[in-house]
């Protein structure tokens, strides 16, 4: 089953679009984890158990776990994904871009080491820097099209007159990732919940890829309106929520509290289909 077929699958299964994010962060663990960035792990693992059958994906950011020395921890995690939820996919959130000879050994990390479905990729360097991550059969890689952060549009709001239609970056980047780079449907495109009329836009020049959507939840983002702009039968789009699930609570129902969370946000995508 290749990436896509995945998180078709979690989607049926789980009637749910809600991607959840693992951003771990030591000084917001609950008291009895707090400060012990040892205990990545254990709080992250604890989070999957409680929100696997309500989630279309898990994705670890690997900042917050290479910050604290914890590489390790984050193999462990995929690893208990794998084993005790293995219908749920992991996109490893690592906006890798770098030459070709560089994005080989990058895509053996993503791939091999920590053993994700999927990885984030910044495309900003051409193909020949996502064309390795494309030579591992079944796996995914969504590109940086319209990010959630109020400087993406230093960049990627810009025209390119040197391209016909004189599209935006991004207008251009979801082309791409809709045609001549896809070689074997495993491109998606990463957009944020905070503009949803370019959600809309990136869904019409890319009707058939899937989107992974950060920043519903603590960023601000509609969720209501982010599954209007980009939810299209068959083509699936994972709408990330981190910091609204995993610090839900201080306290030793962190867990409980994060499904409640997950559960809520799931429910809400779901009715936003109409």
């Amino acid at each position: 089953m290749n990436f896509i077929d995945q998180l078709l699958a979690a989607q049926q299964r789980n009637n749910s679009m809600l991607c959840v994010g693992l951003d771990p962060e030591p000084t917001r663990f609950p008291a009895a984890l707090k400060g012990d960035a040892s205990r990545i792990y254990d709080f992250c693992a604890r989070i999957v158990d409680a929100t696997a059958d309500c989630a279309i994906a898990f994705k670890p950011q690997i900042a917050y776990f290479a910050a604290h020395r914890a590489e390790d921890q984050l193999e462990k995690l995929i690893a208990h994904i794998h084993a005790n939820t293995p219908q749920v996919p992991v996109i490893l959130d690592a906006k890798r871009g770098d030459i070709g000879s560089t994005a080989e050994q990058y895509a053996l990390e993503a791939f091999e080491r920590y053993n994700a479905d999927a990885v984030t990729l910044s495309p900003f360097m051409g193909f020949d820097s996502v064309a390795p991550y494309l030579k591992y059969e079944g796996k995914g890689a969504f590109l940086l099209c319209r990010t959630s952060n109020p400087g993406g549009s230093d960049l990627q709001g810009q025209r390119l007159a040197s391209v016909p239609g004189e599209p935006l970056l991004y207008e251009h980047v979801a082309g791409l990732a809709q045609g001549p780079w896809n070689l074997n449907g495993q491109l998606g495109l990463v957009v944020g919940a905070t503009y949803p009329h370019e959600i809309e836009r990136v869904r019409a020049l890319a009707p058939t890829v899937p989107l992974l959507i950060p920043g519903v939840g603590a960023q601000g983002g509609d969720a209501v309106a982010t599954v209007r702009a980009g939810w299209r039968a068959g083509a699936p789009i994972a709408v990330n929520s981190s910091r609204a699930i995993l610090y839900a609570s201080s306290a030793d129902d962190f867990a409980q509290a994060a499904r409640r969370e997950a559960l809520r946000t799931r429910d809400l995508l779901e009715a936003a289909k109409g």
